[in-house]
């Protein structure tokens, strides 16, 4: 029986890629053998999710399931061009040509019934609708054009906040195309953006293929990603940090005030809520950490006034160990 792998994992035809991964985890974490190791169903269950995810997590598997349904590794030819093994009309033993195939069998050359003059081809039209033979084959022929691989880096500050891209793909027919690509805010490194409809045609009226693009985040040298939060290295002075201040800092959101407490101690990390990464949950929040910043020589009473300090009752350094 052919298995419904989007059902099994309890998401719709055309999910995102995002929807098919939180289902997998929600589906394994549900039906794993450890957490039900007396139940067999579990595991039965366990290994239709995995192998549904392995299916509907691969662009090109993905592809010739939703054509061929879970057979479709049973079927010979490649995603994109690929028909089921048997010849042309899905008959074992290569190409037949059925007017002739009923012929042998029920006898006649091209005269029809009695008094007819079509022969096999106008009794097969009659069977098919008023479609000829050569027709309905080339019917059962058509393919979904092949869909494109391509790979595309964006800026961090493109990825947060989203924005506009260009890709050029290189086409079978050897010619160059530019495609503007929109890049969803929030998209994570490694996550993919689906551009239906835009690979290859096909070559006999299916519909065209789709073009995947794998985003690579490029670095930022102050800001780092962690899920929806964000984490920014904020410099200061040793007055700011010892007497306290208000800075400027930037944001996703456009620049902010920062309050910075008396005695704040390098790598301090400061919450502003809502200032992280807005997703389809909520906006996650920004986390600055303070870096104290030393000239390269303090000035002599400076350094004198350091230098009458006194450890205080905590001593900074009483649990590190090995």
């Amino acid at each position: 029986m052919s298995e419904d792998y989007y059902k099994i994992l309890g998401i719709k035809r055309g999910a995102s890629d995002d929807e098919i991964q939180r289902a997998y985890r929600e589906q394994a974490r549900k039906y794993h053998p450890d957490l039900n190791p007396d139940d067999a169903k579990a595991k039965e269950k366990f290994q239709s999710v995995q192998r549904a995810y392995e299916v509907l997590n691969d662009p090109e598997q993905r592809e010739m399931y939703d054509r061929f349904g879970s057979s479709f590794d049973k079927m010979g030819g490649a995603p994109g061009g690929g028909r089921p093994s048997g010849g042309a009309g899905g008959f074992p033993g290569g190409n037949i040509d059925l007017e002739e195939f009923l012929r042998d069998r029920f006898g006649g050359a091209s005269g029809g019934a009695a008094g007819g003059t079509g022969g096999f081809a106008d009794l097969f039209r009659q069977f098919s609708g008023g479609v000829g033979a050569g027709q309905a084959q080339s019917r059962q022929r058509v393919v979904n054009g092949r869909s494109l691989q391509h790979q595309l880096e964006v800026p961090f500050q493109t990825s947060i906040v989203g924005g506009d891209a260009r890709i050029t793909v290189q086409r079978q027919s050897g010619k160059s195309e530019s495609i503007d690509v929109r890049v969803p805010a929030g998209i994570e490194d490694g996550k993919k953006i689906r551009l239906r409809g835009q690979g290859e045609p096909s070559p006999n009226g299916g519909n065209p293929g789709d073009i995947l693009i794998t985003v690579k985040v490029a670095p930022h040298p102050w800001f780092q990603r962690r899920g929806k939060n964000l984490e920014l290295r904020v410099p200061i002075t040793l007055k700011e940090a010892v007497a306290g201040a208000s800075i400027d800092v930037p944001t996703p959101k456009g620049e902010i005030s920062l309050k910075i407490p008396p005695s704040t101690s390098s790598g301090k990390k400061l919450r502003i809520k809502g200032f992280g990464v807005s997703t389809k949950e909520g906006d996650g929040d920004l986390y600055a950490e303070i870096q104290i910043v030393l000239p390269d020589e303090l000035p002599s009473d400076v350094a004198a006034a350091i230098d009458r300090l006194e450890i205080g009752p905590d001593e900074p350094r009483s649990g590190l160990c090995w």
